[in-house]
């Protein structure tokens, strides 16, 4: 049986995308982009000073074929960047100097292009903070309509394992939101149902866990879970998004059929939940890395959701096969967004023509 992840290749190299790694300097995301590139997933663009680059790519033996390699200090576009900046009302009045200064960091000036349309999506977070990669994405790239909370959603990819749809299981939200209010864990829920429905096709189950099932224990956290899961619904309707959702409940009866038998009896999720929606950041970020660790799963992560063009933000941690794959992950996420949201997406497809790719 084929991989999750390369069923997502097979159907990127139909419709390939180019994606940003702003972290050029970086061995793991250079190997990952070379890969990208020679997988005929589409092109890949590489943010950094050119020499170190180079030199860097010719120390560890990675080929550049097909790769474009852009120095944001020095690039081409970086006065229309500058001019662009000063439209964003945080920037208004801001002189060229100290435009030029922000957009001469690769995380800016990555985020200008992916909200210019002069790539399909970014990937970055290998070897830089959080709030770096975020700060810029949230400042740069507007919500999609309607959406109030940008998350992050993790895939795991769990081998020889029973759980989920055949051990691919979608986490939430595992990297953004510290302490979601009501209305937040049910944007978060919606999103991550969404993100499965564009990857898969297939209409999602989730379950909006907790440390009580359907009532087993009454605190203000369950009573916000419980609040939470109709809003979703609610929420999933009004944009008719196809899904079922479901909570309270423990994460052994959002998995386990015999034990959802007994403790949420006729629930359409429970026992079969693939997108698994955790009341807070602390849980949600243990649980990726238990999983990931204790049954040797391959995390795809985190990847963006809310926000009108696809990123995501890797761990540091990652390994040049998961960034690989967040990478089609973005970019098969790309090719939904232009069916879904074709008023979102830049007009700059001839961007890269217009550049030296190395052949």
């Amino acid at each position: 049986m084929a991989r999750f992840i390369e069923t997502v290749y097979e159907k990127l190299r139909r419709h390939p995308k180019r994606i940003v790694f702003p972290e050029g300097h970086d061995a793991r995301v250079l190997r990952a982009a070379s890969e990208y590139a020679a997988q005929q997933l589409g092109p890949a663009v590489v943010l950094g000073r050119r020499e170190e680059v180079e030199a860097l790519a010719a120390a560890e033996r990675i080929p550049l074929r097909h790769i474009l390699i852009i120095d944001p200090e020095h690039a081409a576009d970086l006065p229309l960047f500058a001019r662009r900046l000063e439209v964003f009302q945080r920037y208004r009045g801001i002189k060229d100097a100290d435009a030029a200064r922000i957009l001469a960091n690769p995380n800016y000036f990555a985020a200008m292009m992916l909200q210019g349309g002069q790539c399909d999506g970014l990937v970055a977070g290998a070897s830089e903070f959080s709030g770096n990669i975020l700060r810029p994405l949230f400042q740069l790239i507007k919500p999609l309509p309607g959406i109030k909370t940008i998350s992050g959603v993790t895939i795991l990819e769990v081998p020889d394992s029973p759980f989920g749809d055949r051990g691919i299981l979608f986490f939430a939200d595992c990297g953004v939101v510290p302490a979601p209010t009501v209305e937040q864990l049910a944007d978060i829920t919606v999103e991550a149902a969404r993100l499965r429905r564009q990857l898969t096709g297939a209409v999602p189950r989730v379950a909006l866990l907790s440390f009580s099932t359907k009532g087993s224990a009454r605190t203000r956290d369950t009573e916000r879970i419980i609040a939470a899961t109709a809003l979703a619904r609610q929420k999933a309707r009004e944009s008719g998004l196809k899904a079922e959702i479901d909570g309270e409940l423990q994460v052994d009866a959002a998995l386990l059929p015999d034990l959802a038998a007994k403790k949420a009896p006729g629930s359409l999720v429970a026992g079969r939940a693939e997108v698994l929606i955790f009341p807070d950041l602390n849980a949600g970020n243990i649980a990726v890395k238990l999983v990931q660790h204790l049954a040797r799963a391959t995390a795809y992560g985190q990847i963006l959701t809310g926000l009108s063009k696809p990123a995501a933000e890797l761990s540091r941690g990652a390994r040049v096969e998961d960034i690989l794959g967040v990478a089609a992950l973005v970019a098969l996420q790309a090719v939904e967004y232009r069916k879904l949201y074709p008023d979102q997406q830049g007009a700059a497809d001839d961007w890269l023509t217009q550049h030296q790719v190395r052949a």
